[in-house]
């Protein structure tokens, strides 16, 4: 596996090792020994999450307030997405920034993304068959997200706004500036 950095710290890209011939694939596609050894990070994934979206669907930006925050491992198993990663730790030097990330069942990359991060991901192929696992399980009380369209954070989802598929209750989120964040 390889590990790609990034602008913001904690946040990686991964490369798995894949084996191919004229029959298909193989590849490991998580190993927590290879992971927690590459990113000098322990992860303990408790929840695995799919969910399947048409083209020119967007879902997020979301994230669980402390306690109950989450570490994300992302991957696409089926279809094309980009992926995005928001910082939130107060704390950081690039707090309000935010990496965008290419994730296809092609390209096999997948997104660590830490504690303390929004994330969302936009739809660039017909479908997409997107999966994760979370670090800590869902609570309801504890969720939290900023709206998809913020202008402060001017996130290009690389969709033509009359594409843009959205779900009511994601359209409603607060402004980056107005969102709880206790990161």
């Amino acid at each position: 596996m390889k590990v790609i950095d990034t602008e913001i710290n904690d946040l990686f890209i991964l490369e798995p090792d894949v084996f191919g011939d004229d029959r298909g694939y193989f590849f490991e596609s998580y190993n927590k020994m290879k992971l927690d050894s590459l990113t000098g990070s322990a992860y303990t994934f408790v929840q695995d999450n799919e969910s399947s979206s048409s083209y020119g669907v967007i879902r997020g930006l979301h994230y669980q307030l402390a306690p109950f925050s989450q570490a994300k491992l992302v991957r696409v198993l089926q279809g094309k997405v980009y992926d995005v990663a928001v910082d939130l730790r107060k704390n950081s030097s690039t707090f309000g920034n935010w990496v965008g990330v290419e994730l296809s069942g092609e390209n096999r990359r997948q997104f660590l993304i830490p504690k303390g991060f929004a994330h969302g991901f936009s739809v660039l192929s017909e479908t997409a068959v997107f999966a994760y696992k979370c670090d800590e399980y869902y609570h309801p009380e504890a969720e939290a997200g900023i709206v998809y369209n913020d202008p402060l954070l001017n996130i290009d989802w690389k969709i033509m706004d009359e594409y843009i598929k959205v779900s009511p209750k994601d359209g409603l989120l607060p402004k980056f500036e107005e969102a709880k964040m206790n990161f």
